[in-house]
């Protein structure tokens, strides 16, 4: 028996439940971990309140650390002792659990369990969209909303060190700061501040390559006309909601321009890429040219409070449970 938090019902943060639940014995290709530090990111939220679509009842959560106990049979990955972490198996807010053993990650040393919880989701997230959706070079420029965010600043640091010049958003004053002090060049309050005016007058109206953009209903209008001809538009999440449907042709009209919506799953669901995406995450870590940052710590019973302040825009950086 451990403890765990799920929802019965779709809804906000209230619907989450600190409850027992039973954890069985690892099945063939599986091992059940302890988790030592659990990770938070706004897909828990958009599944426990219906955007994404789950079935239920459902654990939270989609990102963990901890150590194997047991492994089931035809396990040869990981045994029992290992210092793990994964990202994409959902269920993670739980003192223990099942998984399945070939998409758990070795956590090499020189990072600790809470950095491996807090940055495997959002750090390969960055890896994917900066060197393989839209390969950045060094001398590009690129717009980063929520560069404040635990996407962004790791997003921040890790272009940086590849060179390119960094314009991003935020919400207030204290997340422009924030921004800047993980390697944005230039960050905009758009709170305040018309983004499309100032990105257009920080490139001399020409615009930029890339837009990254977490932020999903009330930026992606926006977002369209920051970029040059033939940009790309990378939509990768809602946090202002979803983007509502749009006609292909306005595409065409703002320059030729390129959209995709990617997934982390859609770039790790192969063993090797899960692999390649994670040892380059870990190498730019121990590197130092990137830093985890853990701002927040919340005791697993208290997810449901850890899911508002998500939600208030109250968090920056890196949110964690404790078990």
């Amino acid at each position: 028996m451990t403890k765990a938090v799920r929802f019965h019902k779709i809804g906000g943060p209230e619907v989450l439940q600190f409850e027992d639940v039973q954890v069985g014995e690892p099945g063939q290709g599986q091992a059940r971990i302890r988790h030592t530090a659990i990770g938070v990111n706004f897909v828990d939220t958009y599944q426990r309140s219906g955007l994404y679509p789950m079935q239920l009842p459902q654990t939270a959560g989609n990102e963990g650390a901890g150590v194997v106990e047991a492994i089931g049979p035809g396990v040869t990955l990981v045994k029992p002792g290992d210092r793990v972490a994964y990202t994409g198996q959902v269920g993670s807010y739980a003192g223990q659990r099942l998984l399945q053993a070939d998409r758990l990650l070795k956590i090499p040393e020189g990072i600790s369990d809470e950095q491996a919880a807090s940055m495997l989701l959002k750090g390969m997230t960055v890896q994917y969209l900066i060197h393989r959706t839209y390969p950045v070079k060094a001398g590009d420029t690129v717009l980063w909303h929520a560069a404040a965010g635990g996407v962004g600043l790791i997003a921040c640091q890790w272009l940086k060190a590849l060179g390119a010049t960094v314009i991003g958003t935020a919400g207030s004053d204290e997340k422009v700061k924030l921004a800047k002090a993980h390697g944005a060049d230039h960050v905009i309050n758009y709170s305040t501040e018309n983004f499309v005016e100032r990105v257009k007058a920080i490139t001399g109206g020409k615009g930029v390559p890339v837009v990254y953009d977490s932020v999903g209903k009330s930026t992606w209008e926006g977002s369209l006309d920051c970029l040059r001809p033939l940009g790309m538009w990378v939509s990768f999440g809602n946090a202002s909601g979803p983007v509502p449907p749009l006609n292909t042709a306005i595409l065409a009209q703002k320059g030729s321009l390129f959209l995709t919506r990617p997934t982390l799953i859609t770039y790790t669901a192969s063993r090797a890429d899960l692999e390649m995406t994670s040892r380059s995450l870990f190498d730019i870590v121990k590197s130092g040219k990137v830093k985890i940052e853990i701002t927040a710590r919340y005791k697993l019973a208290d997810a449901a409070q850890c899911h508002r302040d998500l939600e208030g825009r109250k968090t920056t950086g890196s949110v964690i449970l404790l078990p």
